[in-house]
């Protein structure tokens, strides 16, 4: 018989509902800020090491140490995070010029 483990929810927990006075929520705005940047930096970092692994595999193919399936798996997760990061760029451009446009 055929089993299909796509779907196996053997390991999952069930959601559980927090309450908003438990949750740890910085207290001022520029807390928030600070942590959204951190975020952001965060985000960045990966990109550019993500960036780097595909370099670093592309070297180790051309000296036979790796796949051309690994370097491309590599090159690919590089490849969409960039674009992922360039599109979050322009809607944040997109909203910051559209906030720019609102007359009070």
């Amino acid at each position: 018989m055929i089993q299909n483990n796509m779907f196996n929810t053997q390991g999952v927990q069930p959601l559980q509902m927090k309450s908003v006075a438990t949750e740890n929520k910085p207290s001022t705005p520029a807390e928030s800020i600070q942590s959204f940047g951190t975020y952001l930096q965060n985000a960045l970092g990966s990109v550019a090491a993500q960036e780097t692994q595909a370099h670093e595999m592309s070297n180790q193919f051309l000296v036979g140490k790796a796949n051309v399936d690994q370097v491309l798996i590599a090159s690919e997760q590089a490849l969409l995070s960039l674009q992922l990061t360039t599109q979050v760029r322009n809607k944040v451009v997109e909203a910051y010029q559209e906030v720019m446009r609102t007359q009070l």
